[in-house]
Formats: structure tokens, C-alpha cells, sequence
């Protein structure tokens, strides 16, 4: 019973603490601006007043599904690359040693940095963001998965050959699952990058999106209680983002390689 009542307490406490924080965060917010009684700076009030409006004749939501719809596909093609090709790396030496170097290379090169190559390829349309979405959030999860399958007790290998099992079956039966905790790993810094890279590419590149919110909103009147409020939901976008790929770690599938 006591330990049921401190973990509610706990769960409790990992709400409470953090909607203080906020709630600190934008009272502080209100009174600097309230005291330089800026022209320009908006007020948290301000804020959600342009947000609510834009959310009213569906602008809002426009922008934020045309974000989302990018990040979909660039990430999911990402996935759908990444984590067999981190799979036949760390199982294939050959193809570990042959391809590692390619990859530590390229993985440096800031995203921003391939904007200009993006544009000369795909132009000014859905291509280009979704090809920086894709080239940013890939190489974390190739080299996750890699390293997950390279650094799996080899206590799990031993025990399945002295079994007998095949190749493919111990590939499958026990590689794929004790490899998953560091793929989850990598799609939650593929998902952060790729949701970073979609804002940036969408102020430089395109018509639509929160990225290009933000600058139409800068540039049409300096309407910056639109840019905060589009700061503002991006962050939480992301959190969210974030919070979702997270709940995959739950899965029993997931668990079973930490020893407890």
C-alpha cells in the first residue's frame, strides 16, 4: 500500500513540477514586459489571443498538419532505411568496416548545410524538406542500431548456438529483440533533429508550415505574438513528439534485455 501511494505521489510530482515551472516561466515573462512596456514584445495574453485566432479560422492547423505530413515521411523513410541497414552493419562485419567510415563521415554535416543541395535537386516544394528530414534523422539511426548490435551480450549468441538454432533464427529470435532498446534510442534523436530540420526549411523554403508561420508572421506587420505562439507550439509538438516515441520503451519486447 505504501509503496502503491508513493509512486502516485511520484507520478504526481512529475506533473506538478513541471506545470510550475511553466507557470513561474510566463509570470516572469509578463512582468518583463509588463515593466519595459515594449511595443513589439507580446504578452503572454497577446500570445494566446493570436493563437486562438489563427486556431479559429483553421490557419492554425493548416500549417501544423503540413509540418507534421513532412516529418511523417521524411522520418518514416528514415526508419524504414536506417534500421536494416544498422541491422546488416552490426551483423555483417564486411559491411560494418566498408560503410562506418562513409557514414561517420557524412553524420557531421549539419542538416542546414544541405538546404542549398536540397533546393538545386527537389526545388522550393515538399521534396526538399522531406529529403532534409530524411538525411538528418537517418545516420543516428544507423549508428544506434549498429552499436546495439554490436554490443549485445554475447552470453545471448553463445546460448542460442550451444541450441543449435540457425543463423536467421538467432538473428530474428534474439539479435532484432535485444537490439531494440538502442533503435527506440535513435528514433528519439531522429524524431528531435527531423522536427528541428522541418522549421528551418520550411522559413527558407516554402509556403506553408510553422517554420514559414513563424517568418510570414515576422514580415507581415511584426506580428510577433504570432512568432511566440508558433515557438511555443512548436516546443510543444516536440515534446509530444517525443513523449510518444518514449512509450514504445514500455513494450515488454523492449524491457526484457536489462536485467532487473
Amino acid at each position: 500500500m505504501g509503496e502503491r501511494v508513493r509512486e502516485t505521489d511520484n507520478a504526481l510530482m512529475r506533473v506538478v513540477a513541471p506545470a510550475l515551472v511553466i507557470a513561474l516561466l510566463i509570470a516572469v515573462w509578463w512582468l518583463i514586459v509588463a515593466s519595459s512596456d515594449s511595443p513589439i514584445f507580446p504578452t503572454p495574453g497577446q500570445v494566446a489571443t493570436g493563437a486562438w485566432a489563427l486556431a479559429q479560422d483553421g490557419t492554425l492547423w493548416q500549417h501544423i498538419e503540413a509540418s507534421l505530413f513532412r516529418v511523417e515521411i521524411g522520418f518514416g523513410l528514415a526508419l524504414v532505411v536506417g534500421v536494416p541497414l544498422g541491422l546488416w552493419m552490426g551483423w555483417v562485419s564486411g559491411a560494418f568496416y566498408t560503410l562506418n567510415p562513409l557514414f561517420q563521415m557524412l553524420r557531421p554535416i549539419s542538416p542546414i548545410a544541405w538546404i542549398p543541395v536540397a533546393i538545386l535537386w527537389f526545388g522550393v516544394g515538399d521534396f526538399s524538406p522531406i529529403f532534409l528530414i530524411f538525411i538528418s534523422s537517418v545516420f543516428p539511426m544507423i549508428v544506434q542500431t549498429t552499436v546495439g548490435v554490436r554490443t549485445i551480450d554475447r552470453r545471448y549468441l553463445r546460448a542460442a548456438a550451444n541450441f543449435g538454432v540457425s543463423r536467421w533464427v538467432l538473428f530474428r529470435r534474439v539479435v532484432i529483440p535485444a537490439v531494440l532498446p538502442e533503435i527506440i534510442v535513435g528514433m528519439r534523436i531522429g524524431i528531435g533533429v527531423a522536427w528541428l530540420v522541418v522549421v528551418a526549411a520550411e522559413m527558407i523554403a516554402l509556403n506553408s508550415g510553422l517554420g514559414y508561420l513563424i517568418m510570414d508572421s515576422r514580415n507581415a506587420g511584426n506580428r510577433y505574438d504570432l512568432v511566440i505562439a508558433s515557438m511555443i507550439i512548436i516546443g510543444v509538438i516536440g515534446l509530444l513528439l517525443d513523449g510518444a516515441t518514449r512509450l514504445l520503451e514500455r513494450l515488454d519486447t523492449v524491457k526484457w534485455r536489462y536485467v532487473r
